[in-house]
Order: C-alpha cells, then sequence, then structure tokens
C-alpha cells in the first residue's frame, strides 16, 4: 500500500497535466467539432482525476496541487494552429498511455489497476481522436444530421464575455 499511494499521486500529476495542455491548446481550436471534442476530453479527464483524487484521499494521502497552465500559443491561425497542437497532444496521449500500462499492468489491486486501464483506455481514444482532428475529420463525435447543415463561424476563445 505505501508503493501505490505514490503511484496513484505521480499519475494524478500527470493527468493534470494533460488536462491543463488541452484547455491552453482548446483556446486555439476555433471550428465547432475539433473544439467540441476538446470539452469532452477535457470533461472525461476531469471525470477521471475525481476517481483517482478520490483514492488517494481514500488511502489517506493528498491530492496533488494543480500545476502552472502550459503556454501552447501556436504559430498561424485556424488549422494552421490547430494542426500541431492535435499532433502534440495525439503523441502525447501515446507516451503517456507507454509510460503507464507496465506500471498499471503491475499493481496488486484489482480495483485500482482497473480504474487505471479504465483511464488509460480512455486515453487511447482521445489519442484516435486528435489524429482524426489532425487529419480533417470533423465527424470526431458523431455525425451531423442532414437538416443541420453546414455551421457557420467559430469558436470564442473564451468562455464568458461581458
Amino acid at each position: 500500500m505505501t508503493e501505490l499511494l505514490p503511484m496513484l499521486q505521480e499519475f494524478y500529476r500527470e493527468k493534470l497535466t494533460s488536462v491543463l495542455r488541452h484547455e491552453a491548446a482548446a483556446v486555439y481550436v476555433a471550428q465547432y467539432d475539433a473544439n467540441n471534442t476538446y470539452q469532452y476530453i477535457i470533461n472525461r479527464e476531469d471525470t477521471q482525476l475525481s476517481w483517482v483524487a478520490r483514492t488517494i484521499v481514500e488511502l489517506g494521502g493528498e491530492v496533488p496541487s494543480a500545476a502552472a497552465a502550459p503556454d501552447r500559443k501556436p504559430s498561424g491561425k485556424g488549422t494552421a494552429a490547430a494542426t500541431p497542437l492535435f499532433d502534440e497532444d495525439a503523441r502525447e496521449s501515446a507516451s503517456f498511455v507507454e509510460r503507464w500500462k507496465p506500471k498499471v499492468e503491475a499493481m496488486d489491486n484489482a480495483r485500482h489497476r482497473g480504474m487505471l486501464r479504465v483511464i488509460l483506455g480512455e486515453t487511447l481514444e482521445q489519442q484516435r481522436f486528435f489524429q482524426q482532428a489532425s487529419a480533417g475529420r470533423l465527424d470526431l463525435l458523431g455525425r451531423r444530421t442532414e437538416c443541420v447543415g453546414k455551421l457557420e463561424g467559430t469558436v470564442m476563445p473564451t468562455r464568458w464575455v461581458e
């Protein structure tokens, strides 16, 4: 149990860094479908962090605090700005799974191993989303019905405007 807590805290820190990277990238992804995909991913990661945080607390540990948000200001605008962000996030997702899969598979506790397996599986799904977005796919979260037609405009970089 003494090895489990530091491992979960390290996992939490790395996943939190990933969430902050995705939040920083979403500001520069203006296309509706791609931005909605980032919002979906961020929401799932928030849920995943809550699972790991609850487990850390149950084990008597402290949940690591938030790191500083990374600066991900891309060069260019529109697709020229978004594509490198998608590519970076796809690579980061693959790297995260590659680093953590052996550690997770070596865990003795089946409950915690199962939780982290789910998170790793969803991280692979995120990698696929990023790869598809980089390739220009718009049906990342599903297909729009024909009656909706083509969406015009872009997503604003800030959530609240007064």
